[in-house]
């Protein structure tokens, strides 16, 4: 038997997973004499972590756990995995998200819906093939990834020639008491047309990591990891704010042009004061059906160009662009263009947080800094 203590100095941890170097895989039980939750193990490069989210910890705090593996545990975050080329995400038997990968006429993967508090959609309903409804920006689905110049083709659009990001593999598919994860391998390509043949041309190869917690609908997360991998050659991913590497559609009820309100770091409020600034994470918040609620995405400090840029907009984009700098310090001698150097690997990851109430009410500057600062775990 383990113990596993927690010591949790400045401020109140709260709904947020710890993640610790562990040496056996597998479902454990975490006990306090009061309190009993589960840690789930996850293999990320030949290493194990365990995985557990325990209740709410205050400031000044030491807590201590005793640790059990058991063979017994439900699947509060389930994976169902469609014969349509989705998979969808339960906690606790009810939809959270759907991963869409391989739907018809699918440009690029995507998560849609994403559900928030009382059961709202947060993001914005793709279009249907065609766009019969002329909704602007039809490439705006969901939660996604994409770049508008990248070897010199469009994966951003939908217009012209442009890319499309295309699934290939399952690297996993978890079900379990603390998490669900997806690991998808995609291609990045581009079609090459001579007479009446059209080729394929592969540009990149990207691997997609979705996790999503245990973790009530007032606050929930969904941590992405994009690694983009430079297989076919060096890879060049031109300046333009027509990118995001994580990108992200809100509900049209939520744009700051009806009424919802951007807030980033720094205390900076609307477009004006986000758009094209670099802040540690923003948060998009207004109202679904009379339910108040926001998105905030977290950047990770281990990422490229960290803080990042934000491409965010009044009417309802919102993406984390470290690539469009002269676009957004209006200096074209200022290029954000990035060189990946050949078989090199960019990993980049976010977290994502689907809240109740506004921005101050739900403690989005805390709960980034319980995310970049946790508390401090010993094993004995």
């Amino acid at each position: 038997m383990k113990k596993i203590k927690i010591k949790n100095k400045v401020r109140d941890f709260k709904n947020s997973p710890i993640k610790i170097e562990w040496e056996e895989e597998g479902i454990f039980l975490l006990n306090d004499g009061k309190n009993s939750f589960y840690g789930q193990t996850n293999k990320v490069d030949g290493k194990i972590y365990l995985l557990f989210i325990p209740p709410s910890i205050s400031s000044d705090t030491e807590v201590e756990y005793t640790v059990n593996k058991t063979s017994e545990a439900p699947q509060s975050v389930a994976l169902k995995q469609n014969d349509n080329g989705t998979i969808d995400v339960f906690i606790n038997e009810t939809l959270f998200t759907t991963y869409n990968y391989a739907t018809q006429d699918l440009v690029r993967p995507f998560l849609f819906p994403v559900i928030g508090p009382k059961n709202k959609s947060v993001l914005r309903t793709p279009p249907a093939p065609g766009n019969p409804e002329k909704v602007d920006h039809r490439h705006h689905r969901g939660i996604w990834v994409s770049h508008g110049i990248v070897n010199g083709v469009d994966n951003w659009s939908e217009e012209g020639k442009h890319g499309y990001t295309f699934h290939k593999d399952f690297s996993e598919l978890t079900s379990g008491p603390v998490f669900a994860k997806i690991h998808s391998v995609n291609h990045w390509v581009k079609f090459v047309e001579r007479g009446d043949v059209k080729r394929e041309v592969k540009i990149l190869e990207e691997e997609r990591i979705i996790t999503v917690y245990n973790l009530p609908e007032d606050f929930r997360i969904i941590d992405h990891k994009i690694i983009l991998n430079a297989t076919e050659g060096e890879t060049i991913f031109k300046d333009t704010k027509e990118s995001g590497l994580l990108s992200v559609r809100l509900n049209p009820s939520m744009e700051e042009r009806k009424g919802g309100r951007m807030v980033n770091a720094h205390g900076g409020i609307g477009e004006d004061e986000c758009w094209g600034k670099r802040a540690d994470w923003c948060d998009y918040c207004g109202e679904v059906e009379g339910v108040k609620c926001g998105v905030s995405v977290f950047d990770q400090p281990s990422n490229f160009r960290y803080p990042t840029y934000w491409h965010i907009r009044s009417y309802g984009l919102f993406t984390a662009n470290f690539l469009g700098i002269s676009d957004f310090t209006k200096d074209k001698t200022n290029s954000g263009t990035h060189i990946l150097p050949a078989y090199e690997k960019l990993p980049l990851e976010y977290r994502i947080c689907i809240h109740k109430g506004y921005t101050e009410e739900s403690g989005v500057s805390d709960r980034y800094l319980n995310f970049i600062n946790p508390p401090t775990v010993t094993i004995e």
